[in-house]
């Protein structure tokens, strides 16, 4: 009996998961974070205002499907989001099966395209695109990254850490952030630049450099400041330097300018981490605006978008990286054969030889309690 019992197992676990689900209810969170000393990049000063949205979606099976979208710099943003995800997006999904993530996403781009697609509009369609895969992961009992056809089991990351700060003319601060972030195992690092003079940048690179020794990689980071004869400019002085990608140096929408630099520079033009869906990620792989592109878990779409997105790059023989970090990234990432790298900062407790292994929970890991 007990082994009849055992054999029938799989095939009751088989049946539970054929049955098709259905959504029955969308909840939000709003957290609005209190000022904290701020750091800043080339373009603007983080930490004075920030929030997150946490999305839940919920099933009829019990599970709940978690996201979050954070904000780092607008005030109104994440009221906003919290307004499209329960005014606009939770009527459309109510009663869909959850296990046709591309038909929901079809029917939100044709039920919020009247006030475009881009923008924070984009952030609600990822959010719920993200917790429907948090859905189906849980559903199977499967980390997401196995769920997608995994490629690796762990990622290379590199640590955020070289940004600007205030009263910081010597460096001391900047100097603290790197030598922390190698101490914590981290391989390659990324530093801000163009915010003040080429002389500036040169100071900073070589400070970094010093830190980081000849076996780990330096990445530069420009938040889309320079015209483009400035970054030309820039990006010979950095490529002469050894460094090993310059992101941003161009405002998004000048895929022409990224083109010019990708083909005038032997370093490598990294961006995309402000540009929206397969069909912006399209126009700057069809323009050879890039060698790695860099899409970011609230602007390109979610774990569907991302995808189609990687596939692109891959075809076009591009590399990727993802913009953020944390088990979202991660899960998609590992389901990507053409990622590099992911971006992440501060101590992290899966990390191996600068490496950081996916997570084995079900689902997206996004569940969050207080």
């Amino acid at each position: 009996m007990l082994r009849r019992s055992l054999l029938t197992m799989p095939l009751a676990l088989a049946a539970q998961q054929r049955k098709s689900l259905k959504i029955t209810g969308l909840e939000t969170d709003l957290t609005i974070n209190p000022p904290r000393k701020p750091n800043y990049d080339a373009l603007q000063a983080l930490g004075l205002h920030s929030g997150t949205v946490t999305l839940r979606i919920k099933t009829d099976a019990g599970i709940t499907g978690w996201a979050t979208s954070s904000f780092g710099a607008v005030e109104g943003g994440p009221k906003v989001l919290r307004a499209i995800l329960e005014e606009e997006v939770k009527p459309l999904i109510l009663n869909q099966d959850p296990a046709f993530p591309k038909k929901i996403r079809a029917e939100l781009n044709r039920g919020l395209q009247y006030q475009g697609l881009t923008g924070i509009t984009q952030f609600a369609i990822a959010a719920t695109d993200i917790a429907i895969w948090d859905i189906l992961g849980k559903h199977a009992g499967l980390p997401v990254w196995r769920m997608l056809g995994a490629y690796r089991d762990r990622m290379p990351v590199y640590s955020m850490c070289g940004w600007y700060y205030d009263n910081d003319d010597d460096l001391s601060q900047f100097k603290s952030q790197i030598e922390t972030a190698l101490s914590q195992g981290y391989r390659a690092i990324k530093i801000k630049t163009g915010r003040n003079s080429l002389a500036d940048d040169e100071r900073r690179i070589r400070v970094a450099q010093d830190l980081a020794g000849k076996d780990r990689r330096i990445m530069i980071d420009a938040n889309q400041v320079f015209s483009r004869n400035e970054a030309l400019r820039r990006g010979r002085i950095y490529q002469q330097m050894g460094i090993y990608w310059y992101e941003e140096p161009l405002p998004p929408n000048d895929m022409e300018g990224f083109a010019e630099l990708t083909r005038e520079l032997d370093i490598r033009i990294a961006t995309g981490e402000n540009l929206y869906t397969k069909y912006q990620f399209n126009d700057l792989i069809q323009r050879k605006g890039a060698d790695i592109v860099q899409p970011d878990n609230r602007r390109a779409g979610g774990v569907t978008e991302w995808l189609e997105i990687a596939a692109i790059a891959d075809a076009a023989g591009l590399s990727l990286a993802s913009h953020g970090g944390g088990d979202v990234n991660m899960n998609m990432l590992c389901a990507i054969p053409n990622a590099i790298y992911m971006e992440t900062g501060g101590p992290q407790s899966r990390m191996i030889n600068g490496e950081v292994t996916a997570p084995e929970t079900p689902g997206m890991s996004t569940e969050r309690h207080p």
